[in-house]
């Protein structure tokens, strides 16, 4: 029944909300979804502030848990679900993965604020020229890094198998693709990861779907 199933509230185009649709996906748990966010029901309402109060999507609602914040809600994700094959156990091989999840989250949401909200979409503050310029060297930047490191022969970001890690660099990586407005170099490694990502059936239905 779909009352049994996790609840996920946001717009299906959120970066953050994607990653937990994506995930869902990989490891076969069902959910639904509803909408909240811009261009539907804003989280400023009273009854998603109580169950958030910064007003920001995703929110997940497992049984009576509330949860927040997208890499955390994977992490639960995985480990309430035994999901050990994308996110493991072994200490020495889960911080190769939380690495790469806090270098995208904290060096890489700057750069895409001001190359994608600010270039690309106009939002206000983030359209700042100083930003936006700043933002797309950093992208640019940060996407060097990636290309020399997946050149080394790597498949994926920890190796030879997919991780937890992966979700959100694919989604950076298509992202990187879809934004406009300026030059972008070629990265050869960045554009074969792409393609490697692209036969998994879920980053088609959630990564590479024409969203940016």
């Amino acid at each position: 029944m779909a009352d049994d199933k996790l609840r996920i509230l946001g717009r299906p185009n959120s970066f953050n909300v994607r990653k937990l649709l994506w995930l869902c996906d990989e490891i076969a748990l069902p959910y639904v979804r509803e909408d909240w966010g811009r261009g539907y029901t804003p989280t400023s309402t009273p009854e998603f502030l109580r169950l958030n109060p910064v007003a920001q999507i995703p929110v997940v609602l497992d049984g009576d848990l509330v949860l927040r914040e997208s890499n955390a809600i994977m992490r639960y994700l995985c480990l309430k679900h035994g999901a050990e094959w994308i996110y493991p156990a072994a200490p020495e091989r889960r911080v190769r993965v939380e690495q790469w999840l806090d270098w995208v989250a904290y060096d890489l949401t700057h750069a895409m604020r001001g190359a994608f909200l600010g270039g690309q979409l106009q939002e206000a503050p983030w359209n700042n020229a100083w930003f936006v310029e700043q933002g797309r060297q950093d992208f640019t930047h940060a996407m060097a890094l990636l290309d020399r490191e997946l050149a080394a022969g790597q498949p994926y970001l920890c190796g030879e198998g997919f991780t937890l890690a992966d979700i959100p660099m694919g989604l950076v990586v298509n992202r990187w693709f879809a934004v406009k407005g300026f030059d972008k170099p070629a990265y050869p490694a960045v554009s074969a990861y792409f393609e490697r990502l692209s036969q998994r059936p879920a980053y088609l239905r959630h990564g590479r779907n024409g969203l940016p």
